[in-house]
């Protein structure tokens, strides 16, 4: 889900107070919001963004290509399957707290028409220079740049730091994808992954992983095909097994699912696997000492982008170091 500044962006729940103060941060990162909708308050208007009562009315007087749910719980999966029913073709669930049985009658609606679903649980996704659509900081120029790094992340939070820590590299993201910290998603690692490779911006894919479920080994058999480097991090490594730490995904059982798994699956499918978000600077670089080995990263292929942010040829920075974040993401994941 690759979203552009051309593309119509509708804001389901945009009367409330999270829906009103994220679509204004959404539009000063350019993106296109066409309409939005809550049920029974159609005519009204919010920023200047027409609303409507139900997804129908909205598309039909525009195009929507992505919704984004800002509502409850108990409410995603009527917002989710209306979108849909509507020929919404990508739907991006912020929500938390989604019961399963609701999220997977919603993927399997989007399967049957086609259509991509981004989350439960995701801080949404950002393309720098084009749109945001969620809840990440798109709008901080400090930690968004356009340049040629694609990431992929459960965590917002620790997407957020990633990304801050690419740009600190002089470099800057194709895109940011957030999949959303749950079990059951839209949008899998690998599905991930493999939009980014697709993409011909993107130079270099990062994941950043974390603890429970088997997505990233999973990824990492995908990841051994394709010819665009990859760089990792795996959160969570020092929790010990059976717990939940954060998210509800992140739970080891077995083998399977914990932090050496998925770090010696990706490294045997060629990917560069970082102990900390700080060492991505020096991966971009070419310089990294993978897992604190004092040999060169166990990879077959040089990182370096080709292009640096403004899409010049790449070339090592080390000035670009902002002492400030600027605002935080609303959003715990």
């Amino acid at each position: 889900m690759i979203v552009k500044g051309t593309d119509g962006v509708l804001v389901q729940g945009i009367t409330g107070t999270q829906g009103q103060f994220w679509s204004e941060r959404m539009k000063e990162c350019g993106t296109r919001i066409v309409a939005g909708v809550s049920p029974g308050k159609g005519g009204r208007e919010v920023g200047g963004v027409p609303v409507y009562s139900s997804v129908h009315d909205a598309a039909a007087e525009h195009d929507i290509a992505v919704s984004v749910l800002f509502v409850p719980p108990l409410a995603a999966k009527s917002a989710a399957l209306e979108a849909l029913q509507a020929g919404v073709s990508n739907v991006v669930v912020l929500t938390e707290h989604v019961p399963y049985h609701d999220i997977m009658e919603v993927l399997a609606e989007a399967e049957d028409r086609g259509a991509r679903v981004l989350g439960p649980n995701t801080a949404g996704l950002v393309v720098p220079g084009e749109a945001s659509v969620g809840i990440m900081p798109g709008f901080a120029s400090n930690i968004f740049q356009p340049g040629s790094v694609g990431i992929v992340s459960r965590s917002g939070s620790l997407g957020t730091l990633m990304a801050l820590h690419v740009v600190r590299a002089g470099q800057g993201q194709s895109a940011f994808l957030g999949i959303g910290g749950d079990p059951i998603l839209g949008t899998t690692i690998t599905d991930a992954v493999r939009i980014l490779d697709r993409d011909p911006r993107t130079d270099v894919i990062v994941i950043v992983g974390e603890i429970g479920g088997s997505m990233e080994e999973d990824a990492a058999e995908h990841i051994a095909s394709i010819d665009k480097p990859v760089i990792a991090f795996i959160a969570g490594r020092s929790a010990p097994a059976g717990k939940r730490m954060g998210h509800a995904g992140a739970l080891v059982t077995g083998n399977r699912g914990s932090g050496r798994s998925k770090v010696e699956a990706l490294t045997e499918a060629g990917a560069h696997v970082v102990e900390v978000p700080t060492q991505i600077g020096d991966v971009l670089r070419g310089r990294a000492r993978v897992r604190g080995s004092d040999e060169p990263p166990r990879s077959r292929r040089d990182v370096r982008p080709a292009h640096d942010a403004e899409g010049a040829p790449a070339v090592p920075k080390t000035d670009n170091h902002p002492s400030h974040l600027g605002a935080p993401p609303a959003h715990s994941g």
